[in-house]
C-alpha cells in the first residue's frame, strides 16, 4: 500500500511511519514541522519507500500517483503546543481534516483519523466508552484542541455517510515512550526530565486526578490493526455498521493511575532526590481519564502488552541517553 501520513514527523507519527515501513508499505509523510521534528524521520529518508514533503495540510495537498490510505495524525497534541498555536490547531482539525478526506475521496482511499480521548472532556462517566458524548467546555482554553478533534470526527463520519468512504476513527488515550520531546509539556516526559535534572516535579492540582498511560509500541499496534483490517474480518468475525470499525474505537491502557502516584513511581525508578510540588489545576483539566477498550478487544483483538513499569524504564533510558 502507498499510505499518506500527515504529522508523520511528530511523536506518534514517527513511530507509525517506522512500523508501516517495516511491514513493507510505502509512506508519504506530510508535516509542516510546527511541532514535529525533522530529526524524528532522518533514519527513514534513505529508504526508497519513504518520502517527506514539507506541507501544511490546512492549505491542501495534491498527491501524484496512487494513494491507498490516508492517515491523518497532524495536530499539536500537548497542552503547551495547542495553547501556543490555537488557530493552527483548529484549522488542522477542521480545514486540514476536510482536505485529507477530499484526498481520500479523490483516490477512493481508506481514511484513518487519529482522534483523542479529549473528545470526552472532563468526563462524568468512568471508564469512558465510545458511546459517551462527553463533557466539553466549547469556549474554554482547551477547546481549541477538544473541539477541533470533535469536529474532525464529525467531518469523518459525514464523508463516510455521504460519500461511502472507508473511514476509521481512533480515540487515542495518553501515550508515552521514546521520541517524545523533552519540553512538550506532557506528564510522563515532564516528570522524567525534571527527575533526571534534579528539579522538583510539577503536579497540577492535588494529584488525585487520573490518567491511563499506554506505551507507544502498544498504541501503534492498535492503529496499524485498525488501518489494515478489512471490513468483515477480524477478531469479531464480522464488522457490522452498528459496532463496526467505521465508528470510533478507544485505544489506550485501561490501567488507571493517579498523577501523584506516577510522579512517585518515576522518582523511585530514576533514583532522583527531587520533590513533588503542587500547583493550581489548569482550567477544564480532566479529573478522570480511563478507556473502556471492549470494542478494541472485540474488533481488533488488541489490548496493551507493555506494563507501566517496563514502559517507564524504556522511556527513562531514552531520556537518560
Amino acid at each position: 500500500m502507498r499510505i499518506v501520513v500527515t504529522g508523520g514527523a511528530g511523536f506518534l507519527g514517527r513511530h507509525f511511519c517506522e512500523r508501516i515501513l517495516s511491514l513493507g508499505h510505502e509512506v508519504l509523510c506530510l508535516d509542516n514541522l510546527l511541532t514535529g521534528r525533522r530529526e524524528n524521520i532522518t533514519a527513514f529518508e534513505e529508504n526508497p519507500a519513504f518520502r517527506f514533503v514539507s506541507q501544511d495540510v490546512s492549505a491542501g495537498a495534491h498527491i501524484e500517483g496512487k494513494v491507498d490510505a490516508v492517515v491523518h495524525m497532524a495536530c499539536p497534541a500537548s497542552p503547551p503546543d495547542y495553547l501556543r498555536y490555537p488557530i493552527q490547531t483548529l484549522e488542522v482539525g477542521t480545514i486540514g481534516t476536510r482536505n485529507m478526506l477530499e484526498l481520500a475521496r479523490t483516490h477512493r482511499a481508506r481514511f484513518l483519523l487519529a482522534s483523542t480521548s479529549e473528545v470526552y472532556g472532563d468526563p462524568k462517566v468512568n471508564p469512558q466508552t465510545e458511546d459517551y458524548w462527553g463533557n466539553v467546555n466549547p469556549i474554554g482554553p482547551r477547546s481549541v484542541y477538544d473541539e477541533a478533534k470533535r469536529a474532525s470526527e464529525a467531518l469523518t463520519m459525514a464523508y463516510h455517510r455521504k460519500h461511502g468512504i472507508d473511514t476509521r476513527i481512533a480515540r487515542i488515550f495518553n501515550t508515552y515512550g521514546p521520541w517524545m520531546r523533552a519540553n512538550d509539556g506532557r506528564v510522563v516526559s515532564n516528570f522524567i526530565v525534571q527527575a533526571l535534572q534534579g528539579k522538583d516535579l510539577t503536579v497540577y492540582g492535588d494529584g488525585s486526578q487520573t490518567r491511563s498511560f499506554c506505551y507507544v509500541s502498544d498504541l501503534i499496534e492498535g492503529l496499524v490493526r485498525l488501518l489494515l483490517m478489512e471490513a468483515g474480518t477480524g477478531a469479531a468475525g464480522g464488522l457490522g455498521e452498528e459496532w463496526g470499525i467505521n465508528y470510533p474505537i478507544n485505544l489506550g491502557n485501561p490501567r488507571e493511575e493517579k498523577i501523584a502516584d506516577i510522579a512517585r513511581i518515576i522518582l523511585k525508578m530514576t533514583g532522583s532526590s527531587s520533590q513533588v510540588r503542587f500547583h493550581p489545576l489548569p482550567a477544564d483539566d480532566p479529573k478522570l481519564r480511563c478507556p473502556d477498550i471492549s470494542r478494541a478487544r472485540r474488533f481488533l483483538g488488541w489490548e496493551p502488552k507493555v506494563s507501566l513499569e517496563e514502559g517507564l524504564a524504556r522511556t527513562i533510558e531514552y531520556f537518560r541517553d
